[in-house]
């Protein structure tokens, strides 16, 4: 001992953060499914379950024999992951432990395939976090649409082309159909902005009942852009008003992350090969480009998410860099 004296501060800040999802899995070069549920296993904490559903966070985390996680996790199948979790929290409650359950799908396993058991899970209240990674399409099958997947964009099922120009239909709106269920909370989230999506899940956790946590998670492979741009595609989408930052209790809406310069939509599109057919010569692309602007400018007053308070907004705002985000 050299005498030297150090503060609890101090020595908090040196002491390595809790990683639920530990690093050396197979996700691709700049996967924003793999950020986000490292973000959301650090604010979290050590004292969870996981049930997981079929999709890329199961594959990369798990291939056997070898596992990413540090926490006890279960696979889960694509349709039935709100099942499983809520009978997860049953037995629980019923051996008297205070453990939190955690429960995580993809797009495709929480909009379409697995949508009936989240339902059920809401409605009944089961205290679960679930919490979607949202790559808007099954990515990890071939790049297939989903009732997620915005519109215009184009998959390898529904491709750009003579015929039409890629998606016809629009993004669900899971937001308000989860909203619809009256749960304690529901909000969304972006890997852009890792102070924020800590925040709302601690706010989850601590809620009782079934809360609900949408994460955008850009997907360099299905999306068409390089894996080192995910952060600022990411964040285009929010500065857009494609998909904005929200929070809702009991289905009202109560927070915004408000847009202090909204851009253009042209600004996050053409970063990414999945809208390469709006950028070129043809009448048809204009007409979509200015649908998917006006879809952004409605969500913009929907939400009311143009910037005029005290408060943060989307250049004040933490957001993530090489090497590591701040803390809440």
């Amino acid at each position: 001992m050299n005498g030297q004296t150090i503060s609890i501060e101090a020595l908090r800040s040196q002491q390595p953060r809790y990683a639920g999802l530990t690093a050396g899995h197979r996700a691709c070069l700049g996967c924003g499914q793999a950020l986000a549920a490292r973000l959301v296993t650090e604010a979290a904490g050590p004292d969870v379950i996981v049930a997981n559903a079929t999709g890329c966070l199961e594959i990369f985390t798990t291939p056997w024999p070898e596992s990413a996680w540090r926490l006890p996790w279960l696979h889960s199948l694509f349709e039935n992951t709100g099942a499983v979790a809520a009978g997860m929290e049953a037995a629980l409650k019923a051996q008297g432990k205070s453990t939190k359950v955690l429960a995580f799908g993809g797009d495709g396993g929480t909009f379409d395939i697995g949508f009936q058991a989240l339902s059920g899970m809401l409605e009944r209240g089961h205290e679960v976090l679930y919490v979607c990674y949202d790559n808007e399409a099954y990515m990890n099958t071939g790049i297939q649409r989903s009732s997620s997947t915005p519109h215009a964009a184009a998959t390898t099922t529904s491709p750009a082309g003579r015929a039409r120009m890629g998606k016809r239909h629009l993004k669900k709106d899971i937001l308000a159909i989860i909203a619809a269920h009256h749960i304690p909370y529901a909000a969304t989230a972006s890997v852009a902005y890792p102070a924020d999506v800590r925040k709302k899940v601690r706010r989850a956790l601590a809620v009782p009942g079934p809360s609900f946590l949408l994460v955008h998670s850009p997907c360099p492979l299905g999306w068409g852009h390089d894996g080192a741009l995910s952060i600022e595609v990411a964040r285009l989408a929010v500065e857009t008003g494609l998909f904005p930052l929200v929070e809702m209790e009991r289905g009202s809406l109560v927070g915004v992350l408000p847009l202090r310069a909204p851009k253009p939509v042209r600004d996050y599109l053409a970063l990414q090969g999945r809208f390469a057919h709006l950028f070129a010569d043809d009448p048809r692309a204009r007409e979509e480009l200015a649908h998917l602007q006006a879809l952004a400018d409605a969500n913009i007053e929907r939400y009311g998410l143009r910037a005029g308070g005290a408060g943060l907004d989307t250049e004040s705002a933490d957001t993530v860099r090489r090497g590591g985000g701040q803390w809440a």
